[in-house]
């Protein structure tokens, strides 16, 4: 697919709002606020400075963090003046877990998953302009505190009963795991960041998941008491399904930022299967589109579901600024000729590997037998089913029919690879062994 025939949105505000508070708001983005009031006249006022932050207990952001990273850019795009926080300390912490303690991770693999994320978030903001964009590291301001200067200056503010009520800390409370001192402070942590950032930058708004309300209202609260100064909070929804399952999981896996951890092709794969009744949901969420834009998409699900243009347009937008133009043109590439509208031998042999591994797939040698290839690939059951399936007409490699069982694999696509194929829709990947 050429590049020239993609086209996605800019990302902007949708100048039909008044205001981007309006915009949130009707995008589905404010779940829960400390003052939608004034924040709504704060948000059409001069430039603010506001954050999120993002801790790293894993290599790669997700799905979820992608919610608050565009926040952050719409925000940004109103004119305000976005800090991303990347959590060299809260990292090595952990924020509690409904469940179970986490796994402490090392320093030095902490350190290694700061750079990572700070290099995500940064491709998510502008750093030009008046409302140019700042990363930063909360290590840079604990480090240095002492664990008397921290309990002194910080945590006296703090009131155990208050903390205990705290969702998160509630449930590991009442689950036979318990929670650690550790965790229990986390909450307190973030609240210093907050602090500290209203302290350098005046930073008088934070956003994050409505899972974490608890800790952004640790700040909130820090501030108040200390600065005796009112500053707010934006929790946005946790993304569900609309058949009430976990979002941003696919197969069990969690839908990542990092292409190495998972691909463009994946991802454009997830976001294809969008069902009729979320897609219009994800396209306020996660792409710049405008409210007429995505007023004509939900009428043409209504209309016109089987052609799938919504849920098109939506893995389109999200992997396009995810992963850029060249990346995506080349996902959609592969997807249309795996299943029937492309050369396959056109296509780039990585997105083509990379696709074929998403698949059904098995390591087999140039020359082997289809028989064997089918039965590996678990497409049939057993030779005696792959034969019968070859005799019916319905097996086909790389888009050529088998027309004998005595046929072998040719591993002849770009990188050494075959596409195996039974019926119309049951498709299969044969790599090199």
């Amino acid at each position: 697919m050429s590049n020239d025939s993609l086209t996605t949105a800019a990302p902007a505000i949708d100048s039909t709002f008044e205001n981007v508070w309006d915009e949130l708001v009707w995008r589905g983005l404010v779940h829960v606020s400390t003052d939608p009031e004034a924040l709504r006249a704060l948000l059409a006022g001069p430039a603010i400075t506001y954050y999120c932050g993002f801790d790293p207990t894993a290599p790669s952001l997700h799905l979820g963090n992608l919610v608050q990273l565009l926040t952050l850019r719409r925000i940004q795009l109103a004119g305000h003046k976005p800090l991303g926080l990347v959590g060299g300390s809260t990292g090595l912490i952990g924020d509690p877990r409904p469940t179970a303690e986490r796994t402490l991770n090392t320093r030095e693999t902490v350190e290694e998953w700061v750079g990572r994320l700070r290099a995500q978030v940064e491709r998510f903001l502008s750093f030009d302009g008046d409302n140019a964009a700042r990363i930063v590291n909360n290590l840079d301001w604990t480090a240095p505190m002492s664990a008397i200067d921290f309990l002194r200056e910080i945590g006296k503010h703090y009131r155990v009963g208050t903390m205990l009520k705290k969702d998160a800390v509630a449930a590991r409370l009442n689950s036979d795991a318990g929670i650690s001192y550790t965790e229990f402070s986390y909450q307190i942590l973030q609240g210093l960041d907050y602090l500290e950032l209203h302290r350098q930058y005046d930073c008088v708004l934070q956003t994050g998941g409505s899972d974490q309300w608890g800790n952004l209202t640790s700040g909130t609260d820090l501030i108040h008491r200390v600065e005796g100064a009112s500053v707010h909070a934006i929790g946005t929804p946790l993304i569900t399904n609309s058949d009430g399952t976990k979002f941003g999981k696919s197969e069990g896996n969690a839908i990542w930022l990092d292409a190495d951890m998972c691909s463009p092709y994946r991802m454009y794969q997830f976001w294809l299967g969008t069902a009729d009744a979320d897609v219009i949901d994800r396209l306020k969420v996660f792409t710049f589109l405008s409210r007429a834009e995505i007023e004509e998409y939900a009428a043409l699900v209504e209309a016109e579901p089987f052609r799938r243009a919504a849920q098109k347009r939506l893995a389109l937008e999200v992997v396009a600024t995810v992963h850029g133009i060249d990346a995506t043109a080349a996902a959609i590439a592969a997807s249309e000729a795996l299943f029937g509208q492309g050369d396959l031998a056109s296509l780039d042999a990585a997105t083509l590997r990379t696709a074929l591994e998403e698949l059904p797939h098995a390591q087999v040698s140039a020359g082997s037998s289809v028989v064997d290839a089918l039965v590996a690939t678990e497409l049939v059951s057993s030779a005696s089913e792959a034969r019968r399936a070859i005799a019916q007409g319905g097996v086909s490699v790389d888009g050529e029919r088998v027309e004998s069982d005595d046929a072998t694999v040719p591993l002849g696509l770009p990188g050494g690879v075959s596409v195996l194929r039974r019926g119309k829709k049951t498709l299969a990947g044969l790599l090199p062994a």
